[in-house]
């Protein structure tokens, strides 16, 4: 007796179902007969697991020094840098480095500007237009 109660309520649900609407189903665009709702049904979401690809991959076998190496450290330029040489000075070194010859005027190049330039003091407004 008590599972003819249960389908009685279950097909009165459904049936009340049928007639009473969620608030936006109502208007907009979901009312429409067309619409179909954007969320895919559970069989549909993922058909099957990442993990397991539909294909194996194709390896290409070649020579080993055709294939190009996608390590990085190995194209790394920062790795690739001589070492960097450190000297330590002597006394010795530090008294023969100031016993060589130092630096001359000459072996400067020339300054551009050899002239003095004169200003006219006595323009109008001190060089300065009012």
């Amino acid at each position: 007796m008590a599972k003819p109660a249960t389908s009685a309520i279950s097909s009165l649900l459904q049936n009340l179902k049928r007639y009473i609407k969620k608030p936006w189903e109502i208007t907009g665009p979901c009312a429409d007969p067309e619409y179909k709702l954007a969320v895919p049904d559970a069989l549909e979401y993922r058909v099957f697991c990442p993990a397991t690809p539909k294909e194996l991959a194709c390896i290409p076998s070649s020579n080993p020094e055709t294939v190009y190496d996608i390590k990085y450290y190995s194209r790394d330029q920062r790795r690739n840098r001589p070492p960097i040489r450190r000297t330590i000075l002597k006394k010795a070194d530090v008294e023969k480095i100031m016993k060589e010859k130092t630096f001359d005027v000459s072996d400067f190049p020339p300054v551009y500007l050899t002239e003095k330039v004169e200003e006219d003091y006595n323009a109008r407004g001190g060089g300065y237009q009012k």
